[in-house]
């Protein structure tokens, strides 16, 4: 039923006309928006799971460049912790690594690295390197004395 303004046959026309054109294009959208819904999880799992290998190539960048001379070559251990081990990634966090990245440890040689307390690395890549250590939990190896190093 075309709504009707006296006088004027062009405007109830055009307006005639804008309203089946936006009638269709509602339709087309509640036909789309399920085909949408059937997409996007698989979408945004494998947008999260790119970003996680992003995070983890970066992160053993970041590990090499910046910690590996104190925790060793994949985080076995050196002059500091051994933190790729089974014991201390069973007992850390994600969040709890990041602050002792952030933050460092008082009393010890590991100093801050977050900007936020005069260090070289920015937030993302102090996630990063949360990130790569997490990653190499399933692989890590017992090493009850992981606190104390090789040297």
């Amino acid at each position: 039923m075309p709504y009707e303004f006296s006088g004027d046959d062009g405007l109830n026309k055009s307006t005639n006309k804008v309203m089946v054109v936006g009638a269709v294009l509602m339709f087309l959208m509640i036909l789309i928006f399920p085909l949408y819904l059937s997409v996007e999880p698989t979408n945004r799992d494998t947008a999260r799971a790119n970003q996680q290998a992003s995070l983890v190539t970066s992160g053993a960048q970041l590990f090499d460049q910046s910690c590996a001379s104190c925790h060793g070559t994949d985080g076995l251990g050196g002059s500091a912790p051994a933190l790729n081990s089974k014991q201390f990634l069973a007992s850390a966090d994600d969040a709890q690594i990041e602050l002792i990245v952030s933050v460092g440890v008082p009393g010890t040689q590991m100093s801050a690295w977050a900007q936020d307390f005069a260090g070289p690395l920015t937030s993302e890549q102090i996630k990063s390197i949360a990130t790569y250590l997490r990653s190499l939990e399933p692989n890590s190896p017992d090493n009850p004395n992981w606190r104390q190093g090789k040297g």
